[in-house]
Order: C-alpha cells, then structure tokens, then sequence
C-alpha cells in the first residue's frame, strides 16, 4: 500500500511528463490486449527506450513472460539488461538521487500511468513533442505544457513544430496542434511511429491492470452461475410457495 501511495504521489510531479492536458484533444490509442505479439514489441520498446530511466515497479519479468507466452530464457535474453533475475521487479538502474539532480524531480514509475491518465493519454502524449527552444531539452508538449521531460523517440518520429490558430483581432493565437517538420525526419514513416507508439500504450496499458483479461474472462462465468442460481432459486421460490394461497 505505502508503494502505491508513493507511485501516486509521482504521477503528480509538476515538472516531469505526467501531467495534465484536459484540454487537448486526445487521440484514440485503439489498443487490443489481447494482441501478444502489438504486447511483445511494446515491452521490447519499453526496455529499449524508456526503462533508462522510468520503472515498472509492480511488474516482475516473470510474470511478463508467463503473460506473453515467454519463456524465462526468452525473457533473460531480450528484457533483463541490468543483471536482474526473472522474478525481480522492473526497475531501472538509474538512481532517484541522480534524476532529481538532472531533472528536477524523480521519474515517475509508470506501471500505472494509464490508469491514472489512460491510454489515449499516454498515447497522445508521445506524439504530441515538438521543438521549443525556450525549453530545457528544447521540446514541449501539446498534451503536456512545459514538459521536463526530453523527446527520447525524436529520431524515431522526427522533430514536430507547433500549428497555431489565429488569436482574435489578428497576430498569432493558442497551439492548437502539431506537424511533422520536413527539414527534420525521423527514422520512421509517420504509419510506422503510430503503430509504434500503439504498441507502446498497449503494453504499458497490460502493466497497469495484468489481470484484466483474465478478470473479464471469469467475470463471464460468474454471471452464468448467478444466472442459474437465479433460475434455480425462482423454481425453488415457486415449489415451496405453491400450495400457499
């Protein structure tokens, strides 16, 4: 419980990419859990890109893999990179001292970022950088103004500018959405970051809930059990109250 509390406290930290942006329009993150290989590469992402520096706390590689349909020696190769052993917890090597030093805050762990946020949230988030340099790392965010945190998937994506709408009396107005810069591409074709990013959100989404499937599944035969009991209750009500008058 008193982790819990803290990864709470965490989602909160004013200057570090989880924060608010009701305003925005948020993009729908479509995702499918029930789609293990969309859940693989977005665990193989997070270990690659984002596991520097933020964690899965409440998420142990075994338990990942038994999800997956993993083996441990699948696991050992593809998502233990700091000498960790399967049943440990996903958690970073970087230091909580050494990301309030370089950032300002703590990084947030995000085994429940998309229950916090949702999925579109998260989603939305990671397509939503763009150049700023009156910023830190020189990016902001349109889902999340003032962002503390860098664009770690710009050579990916490619470098975004701002749209702005027109303020009233003329001049230039609120953001009001991004656009890729051609000047600065990424990696990747706009459809292949989506699909990324997709995958992304959909595995961060399973960390956040793992039983989600499974508790769905059981949740089906509850209600036929109940439905039954339901039936036989009712006979039962009407057996012993037949003769009532």
């Amino acid at each position: 419980m008193k982790r819990l509390i803290i990864a709470s406290v965490l989602f909160l930290a004013p200057a570090f990419g989880i924060a608010s942006g009701e305003s925005v329009h948020l993009e729908d993150a479509n995702i499918d859990l029930t789609d293990k290989e969309s859940l693989k590469r977005g665990a193989e992402s997070f270990v690659k890109y984002c596991m520097g520096c933020h964690s899965l706390r409440y998420m142990r590689y075994n338990r990942m893999g038994k999800d997956l349909g993993l083996d441990e020696v699948q696991v050992r190769q593809d998502f233990i990179l700091n000498g960790a052993k399967p049943g440990d917890q996903m958690v970073s090597a970087m230091r909580p001292e050494d990301t309030e030093k370089w950032f300002g805050t703590q990084v947030p762990d995000l085994t429940l970022v998309t229950r916090r946020r949702s999925s579109d949230w998260v989603y939305s988030y990671l397509k939503g950088f763009y150049a700023d340099d009156s910023r830190p790392f020189g990016v902001n965010n349109i889902v999340f103004p003032n962002v503390g945190m860098p664009d770690i998937l710009a050579d990916l994506q490619g470098m975004q500018k701002p749209v702005y709408g027109e303020a009233e009396g003329g001049g230039q107005g609120e953001i009001e959405g991004v656009e890729p810069d051609p000047e600065h591409p990424g990696a990747m074709s706009a459809e292949e970051y989506d699909g990324f990013v997709r995958d992304l959100t959909n595995f961060l989404t399973y960390a956040g809930e793992p039983m989600k499937l499974e508790r769905q599944h059981l949740g089906i035969y509850v209600l036929i059990f109940l439905g039954v009991f339901f039936v036989l209750s009712y006979a039962l009500k009407k057996e012993y109250w037949k003769d009532v008058h």
